[in-house]
């Protein structure tokens, strides 16, 4: 166990660093420096960051990934079908409340949205649109400014505590089936969870006074000195929500077990164990991003955006390329793509590819704050190419790149570059437009990596084409008289 932390926490150092060399960096000089309080703070954090990311991937190894697996497994094997569905919907629902980046977000808009109201309403919609996905394995408009912010909803449910369960369950539901295409059904019930909260909020906007106070919405990020004042009470009420909600998901679970799973006692110590990893690496990643790395993002934002625009954007794309590293869901997601496809699809190749569509959806995001233009611009033009590529490229890619665009919208994402995109809103146009031009940066995050997966699909098809014309080339080519005849 001590071996499997170790390489967890080397693997953790090793996706957090660049984000911090950056940030650190750009402190010392004139785009946006930072006091020596600042610095260390972010720096501790930083450290904190690591041991929280290594701790919950231990955690999800040993836990949550099995949980959903033998969820799946189990229920399918036992062939009841509305027990299954009605596990699945609960499920959904008790994952989603459970998820830190949609707390994230909801506390940043609790002015113009009931908190409670939006994550129940999300939570739902998770919890329909996974019961519709299972299904589907099983038989082989809102209000202007609420529009950016349905999206982000979509984005943020499938961050480090959903990602494990639902990809494990989609796996054990797939192989248990079975099928010739059972290895790319395992993938895109992530994709189909996100398209739930994106309808449920544009329903729940109608129902929305509307009435915003962006100053309410600025007094969210704190200073670096009032995070480290109010410590305790960060530490205690994230204790309190991560306990509540793997409380939910547990007991569930053991429910399920008494009932229908009936696992050996030593795979539940492991799972056991693996959940008590998973508590205290979230708790201390929430507590990490919430005193250190918010606040830093917001004033990296504002200052960075008073320098300038250009250089703004150019940082935008930089640090997109490096805070995917750093995202816990990821390297779950990562991990089970190459065991899934056999290291047909390697883990480098979907890590680069992630963080270029990262990169590329921050800079597209500022890029639209600096010119004032809707969302839409991007997200239609970008979702028509997605399903155009879908079309000349294996099905197992597209699945694939569904699922990794609402797994790289985590909560980093949303407790970092979104604050950052927040503070240079304020500085450019001043808080009017946030919910308008500053929201809609997770909805980004999680769209680009559909083109970019998928590219990637598009890439291993034309590399075997070529590879076949070359080899029949040669074959049609060859020489009559080196050809050797048995007789």
């Amino acid at each position: 166990m001590g071996k499997a932390l170790l390489i967890k926490l080397k693997d953790s150092l090793i996706s957090v660093l660049p984000i911090t060399a950056i940030v650190l960096i750009i402190s010392f000089t004139p785009l946006a420096p930072l006091s020596q309080t600042e610095q260390i703070t972010f720096a501790v954090c930083a450290v904190f960051l690591i041991l929280g990311i290594g701790l919950f991937n231990l955690g999800a190894d040993l836990a949550m990934t099995p949980m959903g697996e033998h969820v799946g497994t189990g229920l399918t094997k036992s062939k009841k079908v509305i027990i299954l569905i009605s596990v699945c919907f609960v499920m959904g629902v008790l994952i989603t409340v459970a998820e830190p980046d949609l707390s994230v977000l909801a506390k940043q808009v609790s002015d113009v949205m009931n908190n409670t109201a939006l994550i129940a309403t999300v939570g739902v919609g998770v919890g329909i649109f996974l019961v519709l996905a299972v299904s589907a394995l099983l038989i082989e408009s809102g209000k202007k400014p609420f529009l950016p912010l349905s999206f982000d909803s979509g984005g943020v449910t499938t961050g480090p505590i959903t990602v494990p369960f639902i990809m494990a369950l989609g796996f054990g539901i797939a192989t248990t089936v079975g099928g010739r295409n059972a290895n790319e059904n395992s993938f895109g019930l992530i994709a189909l969870c996100s398209i739930g909260p994106i309808i449920a909020v544009m329903v729940l906007s109608m129902f929305s006074n509307g009435d915003m106070n962006p100053d309410k919405i600025i007094e969210t990020y704190k200073t670096v000195e009032e995070s480290i004042g109010h410590l305790g009470y960060t530490v205690l009420n994230t204790v309190k929500n991560i306990a509540l909600a793997l409380g939910l998901i547990v007991v569930f679970f053991f429910i399920l077990q008494f009932t229908v799973l009936k696992l050996p006692r030593q795979k539940l110590a492991q799972i056991g164990i693996g959940i008590v990893y998973t508590f205290f690496g979230l708790v201390i990643f929430l507590v990490a991003v919430e005193v250190g790395f918010m606040p830093i993002g917001y004033k990296l934002g504002t200052e960075i955006a008073d320098f300038s625009k250009p250089v703004l954007a150019v940082f935008g794309f930089i640090i997109g390329l490096v805070v995917v590293l750093a995202e816990p869901a990821v390297h779950v997601l990562n991990k089970q793509v190459e065991e899934v496809t056999g290291g047909g699809v390697k883990k480098i190749e979907m890590m680069l590819a992630l963080s270029v569509a990262v990169g590329v959806s921050i800079c597209l995001s500022i890029i639209r704050m600096i010119f004032h233009f809707s969302l839409l611009y991007y997200l239609i033009p970008g979702y028509l190419i997605s399903l155009g590529l879908s079309f000349f490229v294996p099905r197992m890619y597209t699945a694939i790149a569904f699922d990794s665009g609402g797994v790289a919208s985590g909560p980093l994402t949303s407790s970092f570059i979104l604050p950052l995109i927040i503070g240079a809103c304020v500085s450019i146009s001043g808080t009017g437009n946030i919910l308008t031009e500053a929201f809609g940066v997770v909805a980004m995050v999680a769209m680009t990596p559909l083109i970019t997966i998928q590219a990637l699909g598009f890439k291993a098809v034309m590399s075997t084409k070529v590879r076949g014309k070359i080899a029949m080339k040669r074959i049609l080519s060859a020489d009559d008289e080196q050809i050797i005849y048995f007789k």
